[in-house]
């Protein structure tokens, strides 16, 4: 029998699936790395972010994309304030304007995904390839007028440049290490934050979706994707989280084990078991798309993707 167990500790809050609960997990981590007024900040950031999601930003539609919606941001959020607190935990020292204006790029990392009022034509998914520069403009709106020097929004800038999975933080011209890292702190949290989420497999599913209206070349159907997923892992993320950003994901071990008691990096472990699971799949159901459907049933992603296929 295949399981797909992505259960951690019982007292620990790993992933989000909700903005209340988002919130409330991550303003407690901030609150440990920023001063007050920061995390007052930080306050008005989640706020002005989820309203930017839910449409209500003049301007803007609501996001409308299924994989890279309000959750992952949240939990990218949620993520880049950990490792902030894991590097603390090991000694490292930032300063305040520096982790806030990391975190503020987190939250905007995928807001070029988002369609303007004007734009009624299909989804923001229109837009994967090359949204980060989308999303530059719209952090760079946003932080006018809020007392960000010219120079701090554009070191901003480059943070969200650190997501993209061509680019190595080594190629970004950073003003100084201190920079470098924290960019290298927000590319790591985007994919930890979604390769270790209970819902990935199935979710993917829906990233297929987005690649297809963006006409992404690589990924034939949901189930090529499903396919190609264990070595998008093996020869690319696992190497860009140990070499290109520089291993900051391994300050992860530390937040969990000076804020829980817990001494794991349980992010690397929800990876692990993912990937064995999607393994074991892929040996049981070989080329079966139907086979995949029955054995990813979190999230009720699979129903929505049978009944979508049988109104065709």
């Amino acid at each position: 029998m295949l399981m797909n167990g992505n259960g951690t500790h019982s007292n620990i809050v790993v992933f989000v699936d909700d903005a209340d609960r988002a919130f409330e997990e991550t303003a407690a981590v901030v609150a440990s790395v920023l001063d007050d007024a920061g995390a007052a900040m930080f306050q008005r950031l989640f706020a002005d972010v989820h309203a930017i999601f839910e449409g209500r930003y003049p301007g803007y539609r609501p996001s409308n994309t299924s994989y890279h919606d309000f959750a992952h941001t949240a939990s990218v959020v949620l993520a880049t304030a950990r490792l902030f607190h894991g590097c603390k935990v090991d000694g490292m020292s930032f300063s305040p304007e520096r982790i806030l204006l990391t975190l503020i790029a987190a939250f905007f990392h995928d807001t070029g995904l988002i369609q303007t009022t004007n734009d009624r034509h299909g989804s923001g998914a229109k837009y994967t390839v090359g949204h980060e520069e989308r999303s530059i403009g719209f952090f760079r709106n946003y932080l006018a007028g809020k007392n960000f020097l010219t120079q701090e929004i554009e070191n901003g800038a480059n943070f969200i440049r650190c997501t993209i999975l061509d680019r190595l933080p080594q190629s970004i011209p950073f003003p100084d290490e201190e920079s470098r890292i924290c960019g290298c702190i927000l590319g790591a949290a985007d994919l930890l934050a979604q390769m270790a989420d209970r819902l990935y497999l199935e979710k993917l599913l829906l990233l297929f979706k987005e690649f297809e209206e963006a006409r992404l070349p690589g990924f034939d159907s949901e189930l090529d994707l499903l396919l190609k997923t264990k070595d998008f892992y093996r020869l690319i993320a696992e190497k860009r989280l140990k070499e290109d950003l520089g291993g900051v994901k391994a300050h992860m071990r530390s937040h969990f084990r000076h804020w829980f008691n817990f001494d794991a990096d349980l992010y690397s472990a929800a990876i692990s078991r993912n990937i064995q699971y999607l393994e074991a799949v892929v040996e049981h159901c070989r080329d079966s798309f139907d086979c995949y459907l029955a054995h990813l049933r979190r999230g009720g992603i699979a129903e929505q993707i049978k009944a979508e296929r049988a109104g065709k």
